[in-house]
């Protein structure tokens, strides 16, 4: 049986996933949600309806974070997102957790927020996650002087999950013009065959985007 992924082009952490699957050519059968049936069987394999989701021989796998664990011992290639020296695996992992939970999840704030009615918004959420977003893309651009990729000197999971997380934090927080090292980094990232592949498949849903997608990227 072939990798399946249940996913959506748009999302941001099925983006991330999509990156490690383009990286290593890894072949898979696409199960987009907008096709019929796909999200009724989702739901039957993880209740929290969440996605991406991987499954192979029955394994099914939750989380981009761990489906990119799961390409590295099950279907390696020549790009290892997952460093083989120990400290720089954990730096990696460190830094894929970073950019979820300080970037990605602050920038989800404001999306979910712009999504409810009116009389349900959260103000006060939404000024703490631009807060978040600042305090995040400063101490990036400090890291960043002088590097490539989050993370050594090649390519690897935390710079799976930075590709997404800037790419749409930038679009509704935007990363201030003095920050050169992290604007840079977005750059290089948005080059990057395999994310680039990513965007570009993602472009004809550009008008889900409740805060309204720019015209750019």
């Amino acid at each position: 049986m072939t990798v399946e992924l249940f996913a959506h082009p748009f999302s941001s952490y099925c983006q991330k996933a999509l990156i490690a699957f383009y990286e290593n050519d890894v072949p898979f059968t696409y199960r987009m949600l907008e096709d019929p049936g796909v999200s009724e069987e989702l739901a039957s394999l993880w209740p929290m309806k969440r996605f991406p989701i991987l499954r192979e021989n029955g394994s099914v796998v939750l989380e981009a974070s761990i489906v990119i664990e799961y390409l590295h011992v099950h279907h390696p290639g020549p790009v290892k997102l997952i460093p083989a020296d120990s400290d720089l695996a954990l730096e990696a992992r460190m830094l894929d957790r970073f950019f979820d939970n300080y970037v990605m999840t602050p920038q989800g704030k404001f999306v979910f927020d712009a999504l409810r009615p009116a009389e349900s918004r959260d103000p006060y959420g939404v000024e703490d996650a631009r807060k978040m977003l600042g305090t995040s893309y400063a101490w990036l651009d400090q890291r960043m002087q002088g590097r490539t990729w989050a993370v050594g000197e090649t390519f690897t999971l935390a710079d799976c999950a930075a590709a997404p997380a800037l790419f749409y934090a930038d679009w509704t927080h935007r990363i201030p013009e003095q920050y050169r090292n992290l604007t840079a980094y977005r750059a290089r990232l948005l080059r990057r065959p395999s994310f680039a592949r990513a965007v570009d498949e993602a472009r004809r849903f550009r008008h889900y985007f409740p805060l309204g997608a720019p015209d750019r990227d």
